[in-house]
């Protein structure tokens, strides 16, 4: 690094101090090259940042293990087990005159782990008319593997991240006779009925929510690199993994199940606020067919307009599924909260105040003036931050008029730093985003939700690597989902497998709970 006291202050013009700065940012490139090669040579790197501390009070401490656990206070542990077995024990040496008292009840819980095959005796009768007839199985039966077998399965795999070959080899311990084919059969094959309800778990939570929160993370496939997309809030998540994280690819996630491009008002107001060519909207608006089926009549349109250049063609693209998507009723008060992606940036947007303030957290100060100038931004950003919280629970107008004045003063400061006025101006450009939950105090100040969410696919793909077939991938997304929105719904996975593969059909439609919930708050 170079000693600025060095250079005389006459030399301190704005060019210099810009060129010194770009060369500190440079040597701070290298330094990380450095560690990214002492990492992957096992040497020990430096420490990680710590995570934002917006979401803490000011003062608090970390929490203690001392004392009693949290809900240790005089509670009944097996108030709620059911007794399967009770087996009396008496004393070895009862003393000749000794008085009965009673029990003194110890409570064991056990899990029975065993094979149980069954086999169902198909009655064989011929009737006079030389018709044979055969007794019907029972409705849950669907192949030689019992609905608690393979729910069993599933449940591992999905809940617990049991690899295949893992889940095989303990099948087989136990003595299941089976193969890794029936195993990835059962995994991945006759899911139709869980595919539908995932489907229909998207066309609920958009129905009924206010906004959705959304992020992306990648996910390799049959070798190739692609993307994971989650949508969800408190009532559900949504799960679908793709070959490209762009806004079409967006726009087509929200399009849900249809397949069309629609060019409306909605499409050709979009497209110029993309800055498409006013003689391609006037195109556009002129023509006669404004509804398109599908990929191929969509295709068949642009190139009988004469649209080639790849920019035009992915405007006109994502304009034609933005009509689409609100001629099918997507809600236009539906708020898309994301960490600022770009892909995400459609409809009425809002940003996550924890991934904005990281813009100033992972700053690197070059003096102590200037790391005292990031503290303190960071500190007043923090007060902010909680006031904004505060707002949220009890919104009033004068407080509402107060928290943008706020915001203002401090993202105009201008500082020593040139890096730290650049980015407090980024931020000072996205204050409609920042800013829209004063309108929505609906919509949180932070993605956290998805966060949480998408750390699930990571941790499974963590384990498994990546998929190879398409059942796979689609079973991935899938049961996904569902086990989130079950837990986020309050019920319970288990329950949830063996009542729709067993066909109790006791646990009702999830995004019939998810509209009943709305309906109910």
């Amino acid at each position: 690094m170079i000693d600025i006291s060095k250079i005389l202050e006459v030399e301190k013009i704005p060019l210099v101090m810009g060129l010194l700065q770009i060369i500190d940012q440079k040597d701070e490139i290298i330094a990380r090259l450095k560690e990214e090669i002492a990492r992957l040579r096992g040497h020990k790197g430096k420490p990680k940042i710590p995570p934002s501390s917006l979401e803490k009070e000011p003062g608090e401490k970390p929490k203690s293990s001392e004392g009693k656990r949290p809900g240790s206070a005089k509670r009944c542990k097996t108030e709620n087990l059911i007794i399967h077995e009770t087996i009396p024990i008496s004393p070895e040496i009862i003393p000749s005159g000794s008085k009965y008292e009673g029990y003194d009840d110890y409570i064991v819980q056990g899990l029975k782990i065993e094979t149980h095959t069954i086999c169902y005796r198909l009655e064989c009768w011929r009737s006079p008319d030389g018709n044979l007839i055969k007794g019907t199985l029972p409705v849950n039966v669907d192949g030689h593997f019992s609905a608690e077998l393979r729910s069993f399965m599933l449940y591992l795999y999905h809940q617990c991240h049991v690899t295949q070959p893992l889940l095989l080899e303990a099948l087989l311990e136990i003595g299941v006779d089976i193969s890794a084919g029936q195993v990835s059969a059962i995994l991945t094959e006759k899911n139709d009925v869980f595919h539908q309800e995932k489907k229909e778990l998207l066309i609920a939570g958009l129905d009924v929510s206010t906004y959705i929160s959304v992020d992306d993370t990648g996910a390799r496939h049959a070798g190739k690199n692609g993307y994971c997309t989650v949508i969800g809030n408190d009532l559900f998540t949504w799960f679908e993994s793709t070959c490209s994280k762009s806004r079409i690819n967006f726009l087509k996630l929200l399009r849900n199940d249809h397949q069309d491009y629609v060019i409306n008002d909605d499409a050709i107001g979009y497209m110029a606020l993309q800055s498409l060519p006013q003689s391609l909207l006037e195109k556009l608006a002129a023509a006669t067919k404004k509804h398109f089926e599908n990929d191929e009549e969509w295709k068949k349109h642009l190139d009988c307009l004469g649209i080639s250049n790849e920019r035009h063609i992915r405007i006109v693209e994502e304009g034609a599924l933005f009509g689409s998507i609100l001629h099918h009723g997507f809600s236009r008060e539906l708020v898309i909260l994301s960490d600022d992606a770009g892909q995400f940036n459609v409809f009425l947007h809002a940003l996550c105040w924890i991934h904005a303030e990281r813009t100033i957290h992972k700053l690197i100060p070059y003096s102590e003036k200037e790391k005292e100038a990031i503290e303190s931004i960071r500190t007043k950003i923090w007060d902010l931050y909680r006031d904004f919280k505060v707002y949220i629970g009890a919104p009033e107008q004068v407080t509402k008029y107060g928290l943008e004045k706020r915001f203002d003063d401090l993202f105009a400061i201008h500082t020593c730093s040139e890096q730290l006025n650049k980015a407090l101006q980024r931020l000072a450009n996205n204050k409609k985003e920042l800013l829209l939950f004063l309108d929505r105090p609906d919509v949180p100040l932070h993605t956290n939700g998805s966060e949480r969410d998408i750390r699930e696919y990571v941790k499974k793909r963590k384990i498994s690597g990546s998929t190879r077939s398409d059942a796979g991938k689609r079973c991935r997304d899938t049961f996904t989902s569902l086990k989130k929105t079950c837990r986020k719904l309050g019920i319970s996975f288990w329950d949830y497998l063996h009542d729709r593969i067993g066909k109790i059909n006791k646990i009702p439609p999830l995004p019939d709970i998810i509209r009943d919930r709305c309906e109910t708050s």
